[in-house]
């Protein structure tokens, strides 16, 4: 979640909803632990059951127990078997001039699906709720699963809100004021997704997602400004998509080794429920390399396109998904978008953590456009306090500076 500061005033509002894209992105956003361990690592729950032949030799090393007394040991083995996942619950407040003040609560439970499955990494469930005062309401849940030793992973989620905020239009030229309008947007979302191992880290699979969406905009339209097209006043978006994966991180939660190849692509048309046809496509790559004990150099650097009849809140969005911190989500966003940072994570000591990143990247209409006056560079500092020591699960707290103020991002789980 990040918030965000104009040169003039602190905003701490940020990737609880994406002005661009703010109920599809909502739901990620509002999903954030979810997020925060999408993909995979059998690191943390890589402790199988104990082999059964160990067992016997320990059973038969000790002297027989009473009858009572074993009811009551199969009982305690029974309840430490059940005891098999964590709980994460984060509160974390907001403020800001554009989505009012109030409170995004996150609860999640990770745990091993099968705890005989010493492969597969922590499946979760997770639901999520924010409201403020200024009328925006969301809720989301969702779950991901990892079954049969790994083969197959699959999410689906759903989520329904309302987000009134403020929108900074299409194609703002960095350095320049935005002409920003009350924007109000509302709808349901639907989201499921299925894939299957093909290689040692390579997984491959289709996606489905739905929308049901209306905006508008509240008060008369300021000249100059952004005005919501008559066809995405009310409309449904839905696509079928395609998700390739390859993944060699050693951990969902705190990768201090390898590396996560992501590339999605999804096909919005009129035969599968879509009003408008245009297609979306999205490429990232994170690397994470441990240079010392308890503390990882980590990168990432990832593109975005989008194609055809693209509405207003299906563009590629500048600092949504931490990409790049140091800008409010909302202010820059357009066809085409690519981002590259770098983080220096250092795990302190007991709970608490810090890291340093910082990156660059742009926005523009086409890929012939970009310049480097166009540019829009970010960085800054951040504090770790570990929610689940067990899983490194943490909650983060990071400022950043950009081109036209500064954030604060809070969440659970890293930036990437």
């Amino acid at each position: 979640m990040a918030f965000g500061r104009s040169n003039r005033e602190l905003s701490r509002a940020g990737n609880l909803y994406a002005p661009q894209a703010a109920v599809r992105r909502a739901l990620a956003a509002s999903l954030l632990i979810a997020i925060s361990v999408m993909t995979h690592s059998s690191a943390a729950f890589s402790q199988g059951l104990p082999d059964a032949k160990q067992q016997e030799q320990d059973s038969s090393a000790q002297p027989e127990a009473k009858p009572d007394e074993q009811k009551e040991e199969k009982a305690e083995k029974q309840e430490k078997q059940e005891k098999r996942g964590s709980f994460i619950i984060a509160p974390i407040p907001i403020s800001s001039p554009a989505f009012g003040s109030g409170l995004f609560l996150i609860a999640g439970y990770v745990f091993k699906f099968n705890q005989e499955d010493a492969v597969s990494p922590p499946s979760w469930v997770g639901a999520a709720g924010a409201f403020t005062n200024n009328g925006t309401r969301a809720l989301a849940l969702g779950t991901r699963l990892y079954l049969k030793e790994n083969k197959y992973q699959t999410t689906i989620a759903l989520m329904k809100g309302r987000a009134n905020l403020d929108f900074s239009g299409i194609g703002r030229i960095p350095g320049r004021e935005a002409v920003v309008v009350p924007l109000s947007l509302s709808g349901e979302i639907f989201f499921g997704e299925l894939m299957r191992n093909i290689g040692r880290h390579t997984f491959i699979g289709p996606r489905y997602q739905f929308r049901r969406l209306a905006a508008s905009i509240n008060n008369e339209p300021r000249p100059g400004g952004f005005q919501v097209p008559e066809i995405d006043l009310k409309s449904n978006s839905a696509a079928l998509g395609l998700h390739l994966q390859r993944d060699t991180r050693n951990s969902t939660f705190y990768p201090t080794r390898g590396t996560l190849l992501d590339f999605t692509a999804d096909f919005f048309d009129q035969s599968v429920g879509s009003r408008r046809e245009y297609q979306s496509y999205k490429l990232a790559y994170n690397g994470f390399r441990e240079v010392a004990k308890r503390q990882v150099f980590a990168y990432r650097a990832m593109g975005c396109s989008a194609n055809g009849s693209v509405p207003f809140y299906d563009l590629c969005l500048y600092g949504f998904n931490s990409d790049v911190r140091g800008y409010t989500t909302g202010e820059f966003q357009n066809r085409r978008m690519f981002a590259a940072q770098a983080e220096y994570r250092i795990d302190w000591r007991k709970r608490l953590g810090f890291v340093g990143f910082a990156g660059v990247g742009g926005v523009a209409r086409n890929w012939s456009d970009f310049r480097m006056d166009g540019l829009l560079p970010g960085g800054g500092a951040g504090l770790r306090f570990k929610l689940d020591k067990k899983n490194h699960i943490n909650y983060r707290v990071d400022i950043a500076f950009g081109r036209e103020g500064r954030t604060l991002s809070i969440g659970v789980g890293e930036a990437f």
